[in-house]
């Protein structure tokens, strides 16, 4: 059975139809550069030059090679979507694509995306190039990692620190982020996805039933909701331990962050729960109030703990025990 409607299936597309399969309205996924620059700054140094080109070009060049990789995603998975309750409606499903003009349209976001990135400087090339590989691993046979559950998750969540690499980049090309800062970040991601799936599981399972969702994505045929649900526990928990690493090592004012970053998750995963959840397009989250607040509260205690120094909480990194009174002998 396919959702999908024949009246206009077999409509020749038009210019804003092939626009449409770049997803330029995702671009808001792009805020997960801003961390990269902004703690690039904070660890290394203000950089010197004209900060706010390479910031523009940076962004404008991350925002195509994403839209490349959007391109091929519509075109390979124009069979599979038709089966998806939403996606069925995307251009590849609804209109007659040409397979040349797809692929010249791939070409030209990926290439303009690595002029752009090559201008920037020769490590934001480089993570703009493992940008466009991890889109090709993710959509493209013989990998094509979307269909393999958990690992669709994971590979699909490596844009995360991907983003966060190529913000960093942007202001200090000669290092990279601590390993502990990339790790929460892609585990953070892997939520984020998983959280997506969970909330695909449970809404489409109800109306249509489990059949149509594993030939929508392959990974499904393996995946319930308690496996989703464990797999959110367990990336939720390796996020956070990645993540109190990095702020006790590199600067302890940060810890005042961690009750922040666990109302957000709460926050999200309760969103996953409900039934038509924002969840299932994370590009429209700053359309949840509860969210954006959670998120600007989360802004404003980074630069309180970034501006204040407070050197008691230097004694949570040192091995300290309570001394307890001990009664004498007899």
């Amino acid at each position: 059975m396919s959702i999908q409607s024949s009246a206009g299936a077999s409509d020749r597309a038009t210019l804003n139809d092939y626009l449409r399969i770049a997803r330029f309205d995702h671009a808001t996924k792009h805020i997960f550069i801003v961390p990269g620059v902004a703690l690039a700054i904070l660890l290394r140094g203000m950089p010197e030059g004209a900060l706010w080109l390479t910031l523009i070009v940076g962004f404008v060049s991350a925002t195509c090679i994403a839209s490349a990789n959007y391109v091929i995603n519509e075109w390979l998975d124009r069979e599979f979507d038709k089966f998806h309750p939403e996606k069925s409606q995307r251009a590849a499903v609804q209109k007659e694509l040409d397979r040349s003009i797809v692929y010249m349209e791939y070409a030209a976001f990926l290439v303009v995306g690595l002029l752009l990135a090559a201008a920037v400087n020769t490590t934001f090339l480089v993570v703009s190039v493992l940008f466009a590989i991890s889109g090709v691993i993710y959509n493209v046979q013989p990998a094509r990692s979307k269909d393999k559950a958990y690992l669709d998750v994971l590979t699909e969540s490596l844009n995360n620190p991907l983003r966060l690499l190529l913000g960093w980049a942007m202001i200090d090309p000669g290092t990279i982020p601590p390993g502990s800062l990339l790790l929460s970040y892609w585990f953070g991601g892997a939520f984020l996805m998983n959280s997506k799936r969970l909330s695909e599981y449970r809404d489409i399972v109800a109306s249509h039933g489990n059949e149509i969702l594993s030939r929508y994505r392959r990974s499904f045929a393996y995946y319930d909701e308690n496996k989703l649900s464990v797999a959110n526990l367990v990336y939720a928990l390796c996020c956070a331990f990645f993540l109190a690493i990095f702020l006790i090592k590199y600067r302890i004012e940060l810890v005042l962050l961690f009750p922040c970053v666990v109302a957000l998750f709460g926050a999200y995963y309760s969103l996953a729960l409900q039934p038509g959840s924002v969840a299932r397009k994370p590009e429209n989250l700053y359309k949840t109030p509860s969210l954006v607040i959670l998120a600007g509260l989360t802004g404003l205690v980074f630069i309180f703990a970034i501006l204040v120094d407070m050197p008691q909480l230097e004694e949570l990194t040192g091995q300290v025990y309570i001394t307890l009174p001990v009664s004498g002998d007899g």
